[in-house]
């Protein structure tokens, strides 16, 4: 009786010492790829970070690097939070960004896992003919593999290393717009805390002079229709500060699921008085303009799917005909028969499927990554020019009335102030003046706030991951409630 022999065994034999080095040395470098693969993309994640927004990116895949994120934002938050250190806790520690991260490895893994070679199948047969003392047995040992597969290896390595590209732009993309929405929540938190404390004074003020015109009213030197003036202003101050405060709180809950604090950092998080000063000078447009389209991620990540689609097309042209070619060694042995060896080739026979529909779909998605590219580009000026003019429009706006409005509201406040120690008008006459400086300086603290939301979205637009900016440039309504027609 003989045996067949697996494949194996016939090419360690056949094979020479250095060949199979090689070998095994190239099936070692297969292994180390995924975990590669996955450090370079999120390196590339890591210098976007680094350098478009000045800080670091962290991925905690141990508990280790967990409890020290952990340490380092109790840290950060023994002191109000700025908007770096809010970017920086998002890029460092927010379970929503840690979890695209993980689903960025998990599909650098599959495309790696996608390039490799289908292992060798191998076969065994045992049959018996007769019986008793007459049985004659059969024995047959195969091993095959996937010529074709082996053939297009180089193709499919190539069509994975842009893929790979692909998941690096997306990832580096989610790590933009997780720092954009995580500094727009902290504009937004700062500004509702900010007009908070303003709407606080000036409900103050309205219960001051309700309670005046109440006394003045009960003296007998006010009418019915003095004081309900009076009133009304101290009712609304009421319900603007109700609206305030839960702003507010709403504004620091959205802060506080950006950056992903549990319970007791979300209770220990401060927020600084106010927002930042406007800069001296805003950015220039050309300046933007020419860097827009150079560091565009979205722009990038539409070529290197351009550039996969086109591979693909080339692999399917090949695949759509012959799907499945394998190559076997084999070896036979029968109750007193030689030895049989040999290989085995099955392919295909394109009868009934030749491949059209599949060149066809695949001709048809190549086509439609073109066009997605060329629109992209479109898109990409376009937005960069859109929010262009919405960050310069909310600075020129937030700049006019700090440096206008606001001054000549203070102006005329001084002067009624003179006029009331002259005793040209009376103290309600002073008080409808406060009135109408609660519109001014509400409309001040939006207009600043709008222009640091800008600000966010047009550094994202120009990284290549636009959000909405989410202002407003509509005027603040006026004060309600006319002046006192009392005085001395």
């Amino acid at each position: 009786m003989t045996t067949r022999s697996t494949q194996n065994n016939n090419v360690v034999r056949a094979w020479p010492r250095k060949r199979l080095a090689a070998a095994v040395l190239a099936l070692l470098a297969l292994g180390g790829c995924a975990s590669t693969a996955v450090q370079q993309n999120l390196g590339a994640a890591q210098e976007v970070a680094s350098q478009q927004l000045g800080t670091q990116l962290k991925w905690l895949d141990s508990e280790e690097a967990r409890q020290q994120a952990r340490a380092e934002v109790d840290r950060l938050l023994q002191q109000p939070l700025s908007g770096d250190d809010a970017v920086r806790i998002a890029l460092a520690y927010s379970p929503a960004l840690q979890t695209l991260l993980s689903e960025a490895a998990a599909s650098s893994l599959n495309v790696t896992q996608s390039a490799r070679l289908p292992n060798p199948v191998f076969a065994f047969e045992r049959a018996v003919r007769g019986s008793g003392d007459h049985r004659e047995l059969e024995l047959g040992r195969a091993l095959s593999f996937s010529l074709l597969d082996v053939l297009l290896l180089p193709a499919r390595s190539r069509i994975a290393t842009a893929q790979q590209q692909q998941i690096r732009l997306r990832m580096a993309g989610d790590v933009v717009q997780a720092a954009t929405q995580a500094r727009q929540a902290w504009v937004r938190a700062v500004a509702a805390a900010q007009a908070q404390v303003y709407f606080e004074q000036v409900k103050e003020t309205a219960d001051a002079g309700a309670e005046l015109a109440r006394r003045m009213q009960s003296a007998g030197n006010f009418n019915r229709l003095q004081r309900a003036r009076e009133q009304v202003f101290s009712a609304e101050a009421v319900a603007q500060l109700a609206r305030a405060r839960q702003e507010a709180q709403a504004s620091r809950e959205a802060l506080v699921r950006a950056l992903g604090l549990n319970e007791a950092q979300a209770q220990a998080l401060k927020l600084p008085e106010r927002l930042p000063d406007l800069p001296a000078a805003p950015r220039d447009e050309q300046g933007v303009m020419k860097a827009a389209l150079d560091q565009r991620l979205d722009v990038r990540q539409a070529r290197a799917e351009l550039e996969t689609s086109a591979r693909e097309q080339g692999l399917t042209t090949v695949t759509s005909v012959l799907d499945h070619v394998e190559l076997g060694v084999m070896r036979n042995s029968e109750t007193g028969e030689p030895h049989q060896r040999g290989i085995e080739l099955a392919l295909p026979l394109p009868i009934f499927n030749v491949g059209d529909a599949t060149r066809g779909a695949a001709q048809a998605r190549y086509m439609a990554a073109v066009n997605r590219t060329a629109q992209l580009a479109v898109d990409a000026a376009s937005q960069v020019r859109e929010n262009y003019g919405a960050y310069r429009t909310a600075y020129d706006l937030a700049r006019h009335w700090r440096d206008e409005i606001v001054p000549l509201r203070k102006t005329i406040s001084d002067e009624n102030l003179l006029r009331y120690n002259g005793m040209l008008i009376g103290v309600f006459e002073l008080l409808a003046d406060a009135r109408d400086q609660v519109a001014a300086v509400a409309q001040a603290l939006n207009t600043q706030r709008d222009f640091w939301l800008a600000d966010a979205a047009l550094q994202a637009a120009l990284i290549g991951r636009p959000v909405a900016a989410g202002i407003s440039l509509q005027a603040a309504p006026a004060a309600t409630g006319g002046g006192s027609e009392g005085g001395h």
